[in-house]
C-alpha cells in the first residue's frame, strides 16, 4: 500500500487485514500506527532510487498506489519508476487516479480522452500522464494495471476541509455563500463504496488494462450538495448568493486560504457514467443522505479542524445586497 495513513488508504488497509491479507504500508515515515499486523517500508515514493532501495528483494501479489504529493505533485515518470520496482510477479496494480484525468466535461465513458499533456491544472496532467504511462506499459509487456477514477470523496475520517466546512456553519446558524447561480455538477462517492471497488479490483479477472469510474450515478447541483449536508445535520441552509468573479477578485481561492465553499469544491464540473462499475464490479454506492449522516455523526465527535475564521465570508456577505439573499433556483 503506497500511501495507507490517510483516508482511502487507512479505510483500505482496515478492509485488507478484515479479509486476511499479509498488508505492507510504504510512506516516509518510520512508522505507523496499525499496529504489528502491518509491516512498514520507509520511502519517498516521489525518489524514483530510494523506491527501488526499498522494494528490492521484495515481492507483493497487488500494490495500491494511492499517494499524490499535493505540495511537490507527483508526476507520470514517478508513478513509472515505482510501477517497474515492483518487480515482475505483480497480480495486479492498482492506481488511484481521478475523474479529474478527463480535465472538464460532462458523461465520461472510461474510454474518453484524458487531458492533454499540457493542461494547465499540474494535478490533472499528472494524473493523466500516469495512466497514459501505465497503460502504455500494459501494451507493452502486459503489466497488470487497473485505474480507479472517483470524484468527490466523502465519509468518516475525510481529511480535506469539505463536509466539515459547511457543518462548522450551518451548526452556527451562518449563511453558505453559493458561488454563481448554484447549478455547477458536482459527483461524489463514499469512501466505503471506493474501497469495496478497490478490493473487488483486485481479483476479478481479464481486467487488465481497464480503467473503471467509480461515482455515485447522478451527480448533484451545488445547491442540492448544500441542502443534503444540511439535510443530514438536522438544519435549513441559508444560501447568500455572489458573483463566482466577485468572490475570486476579493481573494477567494477553492484551494484556500481564503476558502468560500469547502476544499476545491468549486469547480468546473467534470461527471462520468459510472454503467461499467455497475455491471463489471457490481458497484451499488452508498444512498448519498445515508452516507452524509453516517459522516455527520463522525464529524460531531472527532472534527479534526480547527475553529473556522469567518473574517473573509463575513467580508462578503456583509457587502451583499439583499437580494442575494433569494433563494436560488433548482
Amino acid at each position: 500500500m503506497i500511501g495507507g495513513t490517510l483516508f482511502i488508504g487507512r479505510a483500505l488497509v482496515k478492509e485488507l487485514l478484515h479479509a486476511g491479507h499479509e498488508v505492507a504500508v510504504l510512506h516516509r515515515k518510520n512508522r505507523h500506527n496499525f499496529g504489528k499486523k502491518v509491516a512498514n517500508i520507509m520511502a519517498d515514493r516521489n525518489d524514483p532510487e530510494a523506491m527501488k532501495r526499498a522494494l528490492a528483494g521484495k515481492n507483493f501479489g497487488v500494490v495500491y498506489d494511492n499517494v499524490y504529493d499535493w505540495e511537490h505533485g507527483t508526476t507520470a515518470a514517478q508513478v513509472e519508476a515505482t510501477a517497474r520496482a515492483c518487480g515482475n510477479n505483480l497480480h495486479r496494480y492498482i492506481f488511484m487516479s481521478s475523474v479529474g484525468a478527463y480535465g472538464d466535461g460532462l458523461n465520461h465513458h472510461e474510454g474518453d480522452a484524458l487531458a492533454p499533456d499540457d493542461h494547465h491544472e499540474a494535478y490533472v496532467r499528472n494524473k493523466a500522464m500516469s495512466e497514459r504511462a501505465l497503460f502504455r506499459m500494459h501494451q507493452r509487456n502486459g503489466f497488470p494495471v487497473v485505474t480507479l477514477r472517483p470524484p468527490f470523496i466523502y465519509g468518516p475520517g475525510n481529511p480535506f476541509y469539505r463536509e466539515a466546512f459547511f457543518w462548522d456553519r450551518l451548526r452556527e446558524g451562518r449563511p453558505i455563500i453559493l458561488p454563481g447561480d448554484g447549478r455547477r455538477l458536482m459527483q461524489f462517492v463514499h469512501i466505503k463504496d471506493l474501497v469495496a471497488a478497490s478490493l473487488k479490483v483486485m481479483d476479478i479477472p481479464d481486467i487488465d488494462g481497464h480503467a473503471f469510474n467509480i461515482a455515485n450515478p447522478r451527480p448533484l447541483t451545488q445547491v442540492e450538495a448544500v441542502e443534503g449536508f444540511a439535510r443530514a445535520a438536522g438544519k435549513e441552509p441559508t444560501f447568500v448568493r455572489l458573483p463566482r468573479e466577485r468572490i475570486l477578485r476579493s481573494g477567494g481561492h477553492p484551494m484556500g486560504p481564503r476558502l468560500y465553499f469547502g476544499v476545491y469544491f468549486d469547480l468546473p464540473a467534470i461527471t462520468v457514467v459510472v454503467n461499467k462499475a455497475q455491471r463489471v464490479l457490481k458497484l451499488k454506492p452508498v444512498d448519498f443522505l445515508s452516507g452524509l449522516k453516517e459522516t455527520y455523526r463522525w464529524y460531531v465527535r472527532h472534527n479534526l479542524f480547527p475553529k473556522p475564521d469567518y473574517t473573509f465570508e463575513d467580508a462578503l456577505i456583509a457587502a451583499a445586497p439583499a437580494s442575494a439573499y433569494s433563494a436560488p433556483v433548482d
